[in-house]
């Protein structure tokens, strides 16, 4: 195992091993995993005066979360991560407060279905049902980045490109963290840092694609797996990703199709940093990088 550059990072790796399943015992169940998700997504207090709302776009639950100084006119729109299985806006308000308060914008988080129970398409015609509906109410998509962590990451790029095939405004930006584009689970990081990522393994990501794509659905699909995809005419791109990885190849894959679609792109590989390091706010590094995100936001949305 490595030695890790970052002590905050390596007491994680403890935390981490610690909560797994013994040996021989049976694998958690989806609402178990569930619930441990937003167990650490509520580790962090929200930022003070904090307001959520439910709401609904569409037909789909959603939450509004406004923080001090925010301006109404900036928007996020936030697809979480989980591997299409796990998640919700339960787990990521705090992260997505944070991000708002960071960029002076108010975050919108969607609870698109999940698999097993709803596979694949039914997260991408949730977001892009809750994008049509935020548009409907009146928002300014040249104000608003939509973005996502992990599988939101692809979910975000898949929304986009479903969205411009529908004849859909676009947003200002797309705002990927350590996103899950390629459901494929094969490139040269799942070997090279195979030993080093303890978030992600090639067995546990194989078996979240299984779920999500169950009834034997192409993994290779445009909407499922958007390095596949048609990326031109897409909003520019901030991809983040840690150096420690095993998506760090596909982030890496997804920005170069996007660059021969004459996207805009800023890649950042932000070394010894692990899978979807922003969301846990004890990280130093997790405030470094909320830090960039909202100067990227503001940079797109003034």
């Amino acid at each position: 195992m490595p030695t890790w550059r970052d002590p905050e990072v390596a007491a994680m790796r403890e935390m981490f091993v610690a909560i797994q399943p013994q040996a021989g015992a049976p694998p958690p169940t989806w609402p178990e995993r569930r619930v441990q998700i937003d167990a650490m997504g509520a580790a962090a207090p929200l930022p003070e005066g904090a307001k959520v709302e439910s709401l609904t776009l569409g037909r789909v639950p959603a939450e509004r979360i406004t923080t001090n100084g925010a301006d109404p006119g900036r928007s996020i729109f936030w697809l979480h991560g989980g591997g299409y299985c796990i998640g919700g806006c339960a787990s990521h308000r705090g992260w997505a407060a944070r991000m708002g308060e960071a960029s002076a914008a108010v975050a919108y988080t969607v609870d698109y279905r999940l698999a097993p129970e709803h596979p694949y398409p039914a997260a991408v015609d949730d977001a892009v049902a809750a994008w049509r509906a935020f548009l409907a109410e009146g928002h300014d998509p040249k104000r608003t980045v939509i973005g996502g962590d992990s599988a939101g990451g692809g979910l975000t790029v898949a929304t986009a490109v479903a969205a411009r095939e529908a004849g859909l405004p676009l947003p200002a930006g797309l705002h990927l963290v350590s996103p899950w584009a390629n459901l494929t689970n094969a490139s040269p990081a799942y070997h090279a840092k195979g030993e080093t990522d303890f978030i992600i393994t090639q067995a546990g990501i194989d078996d979240f694609a299984a779920n999500y794509l169950s009834g034997g659905k192409d993994p290779s699909a445009p909407l499922a797996s958007p390095v596949f995809a048609d990326l031109s005419g897409l909003p520019p791109m901030l991809i983040q990703v840690g150096s420690e990885e095993v998506l760090m190849s596909d982030s890496i894959l997804l920005a170069e199709r996007a660059g021969f679609a004459e996207v805009d792109v800023t890649l950042r590989i932000w070394p010894g940093m692990i899978h979807i390091w922003p969301f846990f706010a004890q990280l130093g590094a997790s405030a470094k990088a909320t830090a960039e995100s909202a100067a990227w936001v503001r940079s797109r949305v003034p």
